[in-house]
């Protein structure tokens, strides 16, 4: 059996026929030259098997890469560093707030809201200029769980009770954008009821081509859990202090002092973010 016949088993549970395109795609969004991708692939379709899942593909993929160039490997991880956010979503949070902020956003998070019938604790709240978005973040712990139409019904009810509370209460102020983002997928249903009533939706790889891992990568805002040389517990040292972002940790990187960090891995560190950061 050649590598192109086999079947992986997806985070979903779904079978599917293993693409050696898919992992090219991945690896060549890293930053990783074609001389380095071959090589990988290489050594990695020895390791193949049928039935294999996505999730070892990529662990394999990982380490090879990292072995050649760790700022790649950060970028290859990206999808697993948000997980890496959790097991709260309070992080997940803090990081959308943290890439609106950085975009020209004035930002609030966890803040009370009134509607006509009760009240509402908003993830995010992001103005510019004469624009006011309201946004709503739906964490997943587990790769393959998608964000199914329940989830959209539920924040469109939420944000229709604030409009019409504005509405009544101070007529003639602009409707604000609603937002529901979500570190996994949607489900088609629910992509079709947020087209429908005008809920903007933003996935892990939706809308195509201005997806969460698209605009990570257009702007560098990269999470500090792709970091490959730093530990789990100096990473949830530095969420727990608001540093989310690689580039917020060059600005503050008096907390690697904190950390008791040696000022030679304190340098690799450093040009790990420096190098993430870079936007080509």
């Amino acid at each position: 059996m050649t590598v192109r016949n086999l079947h992986i088993i997806k985070a979903s549970g779904e079978k599917d026929v293993f693409s050696v395109e898919k992992v090219k795609a991945s690896l060549r969004k890293s930053g990783a030259d074609e001389e380095v991708i071959s090589d990988i692939l290489s050594n990695l379709e020895d390791e193949l098997y049928d039935g294999i899942s996505t999730k070892e593909i990529y662990n394999r993929a990982f380490n090879l890469l990292k072995k050649r160039n760790r700022s790649f490997a950060s970028r290859y991880k990206l999808k697993n560093a948000i997980y890496e956010l959790g097991p709260t979503g309070f992080p997940f949070e803090k990081f959308i707030a943290s890439i609106l902020k950085h975009s020209g956003f004035k930002v609030e998070v966890g803040k009370i809201v009134q509607g006509i019938c009760v009240t509402h604790e908003l993830d995010v709240i992001a103005r510019k200029d004469k624009e006011k978005n309201l946004f709503e973040c739906k964490f997943h712990t587990e790769p393959g769980k998608a964000c199914d139409v329940k989830i959209p019904l539920y924040i469109h009810s939420r944000f229709r009770d604030i409009q019409n509370f504005l509405d009544k209460n101070h007529p003639g102020t602009p409707a604000f954008k609603g937002w529901l983002v979500t570190n996994t997928r949607f489900t088609e249903d629910a992509r079709k009821y947020g087209k429908c009533v005008g809920l903007n939706l933003l996935s892990w790889d939706f809308p195509k081509g201005n997806a969460l891992k698209d605009r990570i990568d257009h702007t560098g805002l990269y999470p500090i859990t792709v970091s490959t040389l730093l530990s789990a517990r100096e990473k949830q040292f530095l969420l727990s202090r608001d540093v989310v972002l690689c580039k917020e940790l060059i600005d503050d990187k008096f907390y690697l002092d904190h950390l008791g960090i040696s000022e030679g891995r304190k340098s690799r560190i450093l040009k790990e973010m420096e190098m993430l950061c870079k936007v080509s």
